[in-house]
């Protein structure tokens, strides 16, 4: 029996960290799936058609038939429980969990980093001024956790390739595109993500 299609919402401006991540799974899967825009600045996605599919009328949404998901994470999830096949996220129960735990932790932290270095650093070329104190606390933070995660000189945060990769080098690209200063191993780290298929098929999609 054929799956029902999929449809992704992403922001119009693709600028979205969260879309992104999304994105990569459906491409890492190889799965078709049709892309739509919703223009954030415009507020469509708090049109009466978007929150009816967005249940927190955010992006990304996934659509698969009749049932529409939000929250990029649990769209991955969704994704790796209905599409197991070309895994996102390790077979390993302590590895999977760790690699939710970076997501998780990614979208919930770092606050000040997100806003003093947004996404436009990364898909638009925009330079942010210097990091308040409280950036620079949560920069060290950031680096002090991807280096215990990639300790021993590992290229995966789980050993081998997973979504949590992708999450964690647009974090570290949020300061190294900007032009500030990232010890070598992370940049290298986030340059060789960023060299994925997947990933480069999202800045080819700016207008």
């Amino acid at each position: 029996m054929s799956q029902p299609p999929l449809r992704l919402y992403v922001d119009a401006q693709f600028s979205s960290p969260y879309a992104l991540s999304v994105f990569v799974a459906l491409k890492e899967k190889n799965l078709a799936f049709e892309l739509l825009t919703v223009d954030l600045e415009a507020q469509q996605n708090h049109s009466s058609d978007y929150t009816a599919l967005s249940l927190t009328q955010r992006v990304p949404t996934l659509v698969h038939g009749d049932f529409a998901l939000s929250e990029s994470s649990a769209i991955t999830e969704y994704l790796e429980a209905v599409f197991p096949d070309r895994p996102v996220y390790p077979a390993a129960v302590e590895q999977r969990a760790r690699a939710r735990q970076v997501q998780a932790w990614l979208r919930s932290d770092l606050q000040a980093i997100r806003q003093e270095r947004s996404t436009m650093v990364v898909f638009y070329g925009h330079k942010g001024m210097a990091l308040s104190e409280q950036a620079q606390a949560a920069r060290d933070k950031l680096f002090a956790a991807a280096q215990a995660l990639l300790s021993d000189g590992r290229e995966y945060v789980c050993g081998a390739w997973s979504i949590a990769d992708v999450d964690l080098a647009l974090m570290l690209n949020r300061l190294i595109l900007n032009g500030d200063a990232v010890p070598a191993p992370l940049v290298a780290y986030a340059e060789r993500q960023w060299q994925r298929p997947g990933v480069q098929a999202w800045p080819a999609l700016n207008p």
